[in-house]
């Protein structure tokens, strides 16, 4: 048995906000949304696709914003994204080369939940995961 990709991530939500989401993740970020099945969509919530990016995004009551754990986006032009989003309102902040060969920043949804996008790198490049590894980083770090 071996883990072979991502099916989703899921992110929640307050009851409610089904409109402000598909205004952020649909139209400012620009995924699709797609039809949840229907005996899940009575529990409310909407799913989202972009490329190869899939987000849930679910009800829950009592909700509470997810401040560091996140999503982080792949997208083609990290520095428009910034652009719209800080245009828009949205804090973004800065992160490149934290992370070594990777541009990203930080932002927030309109509940509060952290999000990150981050830039396409090249493919000739090793995974930032087998890098680390190979710099000997072991993935998980103690408090």
């Amino acid at each position: 048995m071996a883990i072979t990709g991502l099916d989703h991530v899921q992110v929640a939500i307050p009851r409610g906000g089904e409109d402000l989401a598909r205004g952020f993740y649909g139209e400012l970020l620009g995924m699709r949304e797609v039809a949840k099945p229907s005996a899940l969509a009575v529990r409310g919530g909407c799913w989202f696709e972009s490329g190869t990016a899939v987000l849930h995004l679910g009800v829950e009551d009592p909700f509470a914003p997810a401040q560091k754990a996140h999503p982080a986006f792949l997208v083609s032009d990290l520095d428009d994204l910034h652009e719209r989003l800080a245009a828009e309102g949205h804090n973004c902040v800065r992160g490149d080369g934290e992370i070594p060969g990777v541009r990203r920043f930080h932002t927030f949804d309109p509940f509060g939940n952290r999000i990150v996008p981050a830039g396409l790198r090249s493919t000739s490049r090793p995974a930032r995961h087998e890098e680390l590894l190979a710099a000997g980083s072991r993935g998980c770090t103690p408090r």
